[in-house]
């Protein structure tokens, strides 16, 4: 998750956004087409600022693409906006330079929002080897036995065993980068900051990359579910029941609530969240909320139960996974939910990163039967559905 530390001790993220993708013959930037059920730049941004050791999202986007890219992320507010240039070249310099401008970093990660499914394992890796050198890259060998063409005919064939498939996220050492862009000669223009680091003299490692990690180019690769990387959904389900009980608070949903009771239990008692985090762990096998987090261990004691659900999200997302909906029913005579609806479910939204229409909120009473019934407590159920 996005923390707070001091500048030169950050690991920041540049995402280069700023083209046009005239290649792809697309109506709009191929970085707003849909991806996997939402806009391509969103998959990048949410990977990325879920990231433990990411401090700061920087996107980089034409002149007039401000307000595209703020509706493709709403309601995230993890990420700062910088103008791009003419080149690839001058729009990540431009990033490098707002950095600078606000402080600075201790290394940069440099990726390209035409490689939405970047995972947290590839971004262990650049940062790790960052450890030993000022550069690291991702990289794939070549399958594909490899020729080189002159007019329009075979010339030769090339030893692909020394030929190797360069992906993003690159990494390096912030100012090392930034000064190797501003010592480019006049004119040259470069695809990659690996090229342009080299050049000014350093040493670029390589980690092993990931073939989830292809880059959005054609038409062909927007032609629909067939041109996307193979995924399953998974679907995990929770229930939680806590005792109300007067003189404790009324958590739902990560919302406190007014009533003469309130529940007793794990942490801050919120039945709702505890639910929610058991559906979430459900869709990767991780077991449940105990597991994780003890009721017997007293440092969770009265903690928001937002925690729990977060860390749940950050275990999908480490693999890669992505949340698409999650629906919860509430269970009990009161109080009554449909009032304090729309704020429990801005406020989920809100913790899991995803639209409030990937949020559903239900509620329902047993008809006085049972200990809901009686009021001698609240119960909760919920489904959570991902993708990895």
């Amino acid at each position: 998750m996005i923390r707070e530390s001091i500048p030169s001790d950050k690991n920041h993220a540049l995402i280069v956004a700023a083209g046009v993708g005239a290649r792809a013959g697309l109506d709009v930037p191929k970085q707003f087409e849909t991806v996997g059920g939402m806009p391509m730049i969103r998959h990048s941004v949410e990977r990325l600022s879920s990231h433990p050791d990411i401090d700061q999202i920087w996107i980089v986007v034409a002149a007039g693409q401000e307000e595209q890219l703020n509706q493709a992320l709403a309601p995230l507010s993890c990420y700062k906006i910088v103008i791009g240039g003419a080149t690839r070249q001058q729009s990540v310099y431009n990033g490098l330079v707002a950095i600078r401008q606000a402080g600075g970093a201790r290394n940069i990660l440099v990726h390209d929002a035409a490689r939405p499914f970047v995972s947290h394992q590839v971004i262990d890796r650049v940062l790790d080897q960052l450890k030993n050198t000022a550069g690291a890259i991702p990289v794939l060998p070549s399958v594909d036995t490899m020729v080189q063409i002159c007019d329009d005919q075979l010339d030769r064939t090339v030893d692909r065993n020394s030929l190797w498939r360069v992906q993003t996220p690159q990494a390096f050492d912030f100012f090392k980068l930034i000064d190797a862009h501003e010592n480019i000669a006049a004119g040259q223009d470069a695809s990659d900051d690996a090229q342009i680091f080299k050049a000014a003299g350093h040493i670029v490692s390589i980690v092993e990359g990931d073939e989830a990690l292809k880059k959005y180019t054609l038409p062909t690769d927007f032609g629909g579910k067939e041109a996307e990387p193979m995924r399953q959904i998974r679907t995990g389900m929770g229930y939680d029941v806590h005792r109300l009980a007067a003189g404790e608070e009324l958590w739902l949903g990560g919302v406190k609530i007014e009533h003469d009771k309130g529940l007793s239990g794990h942490s801050d008692a919120d039945v709702l969240l505890h639910a929610l985090t058991d559906a979430l762990l459900g869709t990767i096998a991780a077991g449940d909320i105990g597991d994780h987090f003890p009721p017997s261990d007293p440092q969770w004691r009265g903690v928001a139960s937002a925690r729990f659900v977060e860390h749940a999200a950050a275990l999908i997302a480490e693999k890669g996974g992505i949340i698409h909906n999650v629906d919860m029913t509430v269970i009990c005579e009161a109080p009554k939910i449909k009032p304090h609806r729309e704020t429990i479910q801005r406020k989920i939204a809100e913790i899991l990163s995803i639209t409030r229409d990937q949020v559903s909120i239900k509620a329902t009473t047993t008809e006085g039967l049972g200990f809901t019934g009686r009021g001698e407590g609240v119960a909760a159920q919920a489904i959570a559905t991902v993708s990895l």
